[in-house]
Parts: C-alpha cells; structure tokens; sequence
C-alpha cells in the first residue's frame, strides 16, 4: 500500500550520523493521505523519489501541521552515503513522493554492530578478552602465508 504524494523538498542536513530530509506538503489535505501519513509517523518507512535507482528505508521522525502545511522529516542512516548524494541532486524541488510502510522495526533499523569487547583502564590503555579470535588466529587458503614461489 504505497502513499503517493507531491511535496516540496524542502531540505538536507547532516545531524548525528544521519541524514534529516525535510519535506514540505502544501495544499489539500483532505485527499485521504493525511491520516496515512499520521498513522506511518514515528516508524520506518520506504520511500522512492522519481530517477532513483533504488527505494530507500528512513525513519518518519515526525510530522508537524499548522495552517498553511504539513511538514515530514525523514532520518536516513549514515551508512547511506551514495543514497544520500542521490538525494541531495533533488532539494529544492518539487516532487512526487512515494512512501510505504516497512515491515522492520525502528530498533532493527538502528541495530548496532557487535564490534570488540574492550575495557578502558584508568590510564588510558585498552584491555582485549584474550580469548577473543584474532585475525591471525584465522588462517583460510587465501590467507594462509605459505613459501610458494611466484607465478610472475
């Protein structure tokens, strides 16, 4: 059930490692989208603008009315940088955007990586689990250093 709609974008900025798109809706709002777009607020949503490659998820952080229009500010993450400069081409201009609800959940969508487990003594120095693997410790046919002589 995707939602299409003919906005203003109004705007990009960089805030905490994400990207804020702001979208401005002007006009009729008793078109039915209105309530869509209530309901689809504060989740993650999937959007695609005209001459994008591919749908993009962000979170819907908010929706701001007053008399004049509504307001939607969309959060991507940043790890979508080549999305992102996709994106950035478009502000400032009217367009048709498509959104559609996503089936994953704002903590799914932020899911942090695991990375390393480390404690930080008093005086600065970090301590690694020792029994935590190590790329060394991982020795695959690609890796593996062996004596072979070269090919060239």
């Amino acid at each position: 059930m995707s939602t299409e709609i003919n906005v203003l974008f109004k705007s990009m900025q960089r805030d905490d490692k994400k990207e804020v798109l702001k979208f401005e809706l002007k006009g009729n709002e008793n078109d039915g989208n209105a309530q869509k777009l209530v309901e689809m607020a504060g989740t993650i949503v999937i959007f695609n603008l005209p001459g994008l490659t591919e749908e993009v998820s962000a979170e819907f952080m908010n929706l701001q009315r007053d008399s004049k229009k509504t307001v939607m500010k969309l959060a991507l993450k940043g790890d979508s940088e080549e999305k992102a400069l996709e994106l950035y081409k478009r502000a400032g201009r009217n367009v048709l955007l498509m959104l559609k609800p996503s089936q994953m959940s704002i903590e799914e969508y932020y899911e942090e990586d695991e990375g390393l487990e480390y404690t930080v003594k008093a005086d600065g120095t970090v301590e690694v689990d020792q029994d935590q693997v190590t790329i060394e410790d991982v020795e695959t046919p690609e890796t593996k250093d062996t004596e072979d002589a070269l090919p060239f």
